[in-house]
């Protein structure tokens, strides 16, 4: 079994050939795919060069990074809450299926 394989992705124009795990394959494209979208985004904004446009969107996911990492990027008492909610309409639909069979 190999321990990682090459991906080739690419990234404002250039390609590049990074090694991953195969488990880590479908992750690391999510990852290109996102970081690709961002860059995007910045250059929209910014007709930044690429240095700066490359800098410019590492701080921009750093700082989505560090909101998310100190449970400022969303309200979490409320997702719990919701996914309770969901939870229990889910399970009471479930139970009305059951009553058909």
């Amino acid at each position: 079994m190999k321990e990682s394989e090459t991906l080739d992705i690419s990234l404002l124009g250039k390609d590049y050939h990074v090694a991953c795990a195969p488990r880590e394959r479908e992750s690391l494209l999510e990852a290109v795919a996102y970081l690709g979208q961002k860059l995007d985004e910045t250059a929209r904004k910014t007709h930044a060069g690429n240095e700066t446009l490359a800098v410019m969107t590492a701080l921009n996911i750093t700082h989505e990074f560090l909101q998310l990492l100190h449970g400022r990027g969303f309200d979490l008492p409320t997702l719990k809450r919701r996914i309770a909610h969901m939870q229990t309409r889910i399970e009471g639909v479930l139970a009305q299926q059951e009553k058909l069979f």
